[in-house]
């Protein structure tokens, strides 16, 4: 007979790992898959991990976890071709534990924590592909994979297999997504001394700096960059929509070897050696783009469900409290014996109704408004630019005339009312 679990787990990322920690902890026969080398080996992130989340799973996990740098200081950066405008929050609240957020390699943070499932005793299979859901009379009730004698029974199904869950679609959940639901992220991990890195980014002892950077990093793209600091290491990445790369006809890898050699990103990665390089898609559809998530014996989890906060760069905590919410869900479910559809709907609406789905609806429009008005990255940051450039050098005029100059650079009156009625949209969508 083919081996059955209580819950069988696809995808040992944060979503399907957090999921399988809480089950296993509660003492449910958890099996968690993972088709790469081990869990972290085909995943990429832009580096940071918000504390929260991962603290309610694990207490005081950043002790012995492995984390690179507890960051102090988030700092922007509006780049336009040769010039730039900063801003930043640095607050030494953030270097006392508990501390906010991490910079971290997905490739030893991934592995540790599936390593913690492990110990609370799931059992981890590494290098197994699921092929498809095993459905009987409507119900998911195991998975066929690849290896010899492949089919696996679980009275539930977790899918966290990422962006794009081929499982899901099998199942008819979701449609392809479209280019302009998703983003396509290339990131490279730079070694750097430790020290240079402190001395660079004026950081003292293990403290973390990142820098997001808007603009002309993308081209005009809808998207961003990053420059994220580890601790002998530096994630240098960039990431847009699929359908802007499409338009465009621009290669991913092009825009960050254009990064990496802008003039004012330059001098920050200066003497490093490429240590890896990698790509990946990000759900960034958004509330408008979350596929069904939950059916009779089956429930979607993270990247799958389309759980990332693009505005706010948060997409692990988010698959976390996904995970845990699907754990804790199953469990009602395994005490009343029943794992119908709509038994199971009870991590549909706890997810909705928490701030994944809470954030996820204040920003359901803003992804996609920024796509279509391509103008606030192709524009006005180069105009903020140029107006501080005017505004800040000393040349013999005055102040009145340069403020006169600015204003002229505008444009007419129409282009001013437009300027106006696009801010005014943005912070609608944003609000």
């Amino acid at each position: 007979m083919a081996e059955k679990f209580d819950v069988i787990i696809v995808g040992a990322g944060p979503a399907g790992t957090a999921c399988a920690y809480t089950l296993a902890k509660a003492g449910v026969n958890v099996l968690l898959m993972e088709r790469g080398e081990y869990p972290g080996s085909k995943n990429v992130m832009g580096g940071v991990l918000y504390r929260k989340t991962m603290e309610d799973i694990i207490p005081e996990f950043y002790k012995e976890a492995p984390v690179e740098r507890p960051i102090v200081e988030q700092r922007f950066m509006m780049l336009d071709r040769e010039s730039a405008i900063n801003f930043s929050y640095k607050g030494m609240e953030w270097a006392q534990e508990p501390y906010n957020n991490f910079t971290v390699l997905r490739a030893k943070f991934d592995q540790w924590f599936a390593d913690k499932a492990v110990q609370q005793g799931a059992l981890l299979l590494n290098e197994t592909v699921a092929l498809q859901c095993i459905v009987e009379n409507g119900k998911v009730v195991g998975v066929k994979t690849d290896r010899p004698d492949g089919d696996l029974y679980a009275d539930v199904v977790v899918l966290a297999d990422g962006v794009n869950s081929l499982l899901a679609k099998s199942l008819g959940f979701h449609k392809e997504f479209r280019p302009d639901e998703v983003a396509l992220a290339v990131m490279e991990v730079l070694k750097l001394d430790r020290k240079i890195i402190e001395d660079r980014f004026n950081l003292e002892g293990d403290h973390g700096c990142t820098i997001e950077i808007f603009g002309d990093s993308t081209k005009g793209i809808l998207g961003t960059a990053w420059l994220y600091t580890n601790k002998d290491s530096l994630n240098i990445g960039v990431g847009t929509m699929l359908s802007g790369l499409i338009k465009n006809k621009i290669k991913p890898y092009e825009l960050l070897d254009y990064v990496k050699n802008h003039p004012m990103i330059r001098p920050y990665i200066q003497g490093c050696e490429q240590q890896e390089y990698l790509a990946h898609l990000i759900p960034e559809g958004g509330y408008r783009s979350i596929p069904k998530i939950v059916g009779n014996g089956v429930l979607v989890v993270g990247d799958a469900a389309q759980l990332v906060n693009a505005i706010h760069r948060e997409g692990s905590n988010m698959a976390m409290a996904s995970g845990v919410m699907a754990a804790e869900t199953i469990l009602a479910a395994k005490e009343a014996g029943d794992y119908s559809e709509k038994m199971l709907d009870g991590y549909r609406i706890n997810l909705l109704n928490s701030f994944v789905g809470q954030d996820l609806k204040k920003y359901k429009d803003a992804t996609h408004h920024f796509e279509k008005f391509p103008q606030y990255f192709e524009q006005y940051i180069p105009m903020m630019n140029k107006a501080a450039s005017q505004m800040f050098t000393v040349d013999g005029s005055s102040k009145w005339n340069k403020q006169k100059k600015i204003w002229s650079d505008l444009g007419s009156a129409k282009d001013k009312w437009k300027m106006a009625r696009d801010l005014m949209n943005a912070w609608r969508v944003m609000k």
